[in-house]
């Protein structure tokens, strides 16, 4: 019995399942301790070992944490309950820069560009036992890739960057492995790994990206797996700089063993050149998403790494999904091939919005932060206080919650909805919201 909730069952995979669904249903909290192994197994008249199984399939699907003999607990953010459940609600009226998302007025229309796969696909339709990448698309890909000097490597596809991420880790780790991530960083990845079973160790970050004394401090600790954001990062808008990137790679050099995970997912959306941490050990992955560029529903990523991971992913993915539809793929192929986004005039909408709030709310004494991409991120002392505060004025942000482990909290400002004259109002009511509630540290 845990508080007035029965836990119930019979054998490991039943108390587990359990459990997970009384977590999923939010009858067991957050934080919430677990009875002792013997205390549960002589409730339920069943072998302590059979809890003890219980607790760890429960472990490794990133449910619960053990701590020893402190016991088990459920996790602050189990994986059944993931960070998109932190959100607020958006009052009508209320300008809602808490999404994400991109500017719906810079993604090309499709209509071209799906009406030529289709061409393609009566053509030539995608059969079992054809090839799996599209040719045209891996050249285009792979281009692109050598024009950034990323190390040469085959071509994989995945639906998605997060869909990359998990592939490759499951490609290299195993449950109770440590895996490096930035603090604060994208919540999916944060919640990804321990789903995975993995342990995350946070690593702080600044406007350069992870910084170098966070990242020695992880490696010490004998992570397996680092992860990076280069450009762009979600919810920072920092990027991985020239200086930051030899001295990571200065640090890696020594640890030929840590996986590491390039996340380009801004490709074609930012006007900083690319710095990467591939190749500078043995195993790595660059992974590039079309879904902000070009629309969140284009479900596909372009992924290179060296050859052993690049086989690993490519022969599990055969195993379940198979492959990412050619008529996807064709699509990508157009619209790459006739230049549907301007690269240039698009990462300068996104700049010139993000930098003009950033000197707003410079002139207001608020610091703020955001080196290229979508969003700016906003220390402050109370978020709860600063996300409200910001509500009453009219405007919806993202709480730092969804995006931190240890770090000092914050508010992610999307500048995609805004135009520059909505820019000198939002900056009055952070201002006016933050004298009250106090501003905050980053990192």
């Amino acid at each position: 019995m845990l508080g007035e909730y029965p836990i119930t069952g019979r054998g490991a995979s039943t108390i587990a399942a359990d459990i997970e669904r009384a977590v999923g249903a939010g009858a067991l909290k957050p934080g919430a301790a677990l009875p002792p192994l013997r205390e549960l197994a002589r409730e339920l008249d069943v072998n302590p070992n059979t809890v003890a199984s219980a607790y760890r399939l429960l472990r490794d699907r990133g449910v619960i944490e053990t701590a020893g003999r402190r016991g088990s607990r459920v996790r602050a953010r189990p994986a059944v309950a993931p960070r998109e459940a932190i959100r607020i609600e958006v009052p009508s009226g209320t300008r809602d820069l808490s999404t994400g998302n991109p500017d719906l007025a810079l993604l090309p229309p499709l209509a071209a560009s799906l009406a030529d796969a289709a061409a393609h696909h009566a053509l030539a339709p995608g059969l079992y036992g054809s090839t799996v990448i599209d040719p045209e698309l891996a050249e285009l890909a792979r281009a692109a890739l050598d024009a950034d000097g990323v190390p040469d490597g085959p071509i994989g596809l995945t639906s998605g960057s997060l869909d990359a991420i998990e592939r490759v880790l499951a490609a290299h780790l195993r449950p109770g492995d440590a895996v490096a991530v930035e603090d604060p960083g994208w919540g999916s990845v944060i919640d990804l790994v321990p789903a995975m079973g993995l342990r995350a160790v946070p690593v702080a970050v600044d406007d350069e990206g992870p910084v170098t004394a966070e990242v020695e401090r992880a490696l010490a600790a004998d992570i397996r797996a680092l992860i990076v954001t280069d450009r762009g990062q979600n919810p920072t808008g920092a990027a991985l700089s020239a200086a930051r990137a030899a001295e990571l790679r200065g640090l890696l050099a020594a640890h030929p063993h840590v996986l590491v995970i390039d996340d380009d997912h801004l490709h074609h959306l930012v006007d900083l050149p690319l710095h990467t941490l591939s190749g500078a050990t043995e195993h790595w992955a660059l992974v590039r998403s079309v879904a902000k560029a070009y629309g969140p529903d284009l479900r596909l990523a372009v992924y290179t790494c060296d050859p052993v991971t690049v086989a690993r992913v490519r022969g599990r993915h055969r195993l379940g999904a198979g492959w990412v539809s050619h008529l996807l793929q064709r699509t990508v192929v157009h619209l790459w091939q006739t230049q549907a986004v301007d690269p240039v005039r698009t990462a300068r909408s996104y700049a010139m919005r993000r930098e003009a709030l950033l000197r707003a709310l410079a002139e207001r004494g608020v610091s703020a932060h955001g080196r290229c991409g979508l969003n700016a991120w906003v220390p402050v002392s109370d978020e709860t206080g600063a996300v409200a505060g910001l509500l009453q004025h009219g405007w919806a942000v993202a709480p730092g919650a969804r995006f931190r482990l240890r770090s000092g909290p914050g508010i992610r400002v999307t500048v995609s909805p805004l135009d520059l004259a909505d820019i000198d109002p939002l900056a009055d009511s952070v201002a006016t919201v933050l004298r009250s509630t106090g501003p905050g540290h980053f990192g």
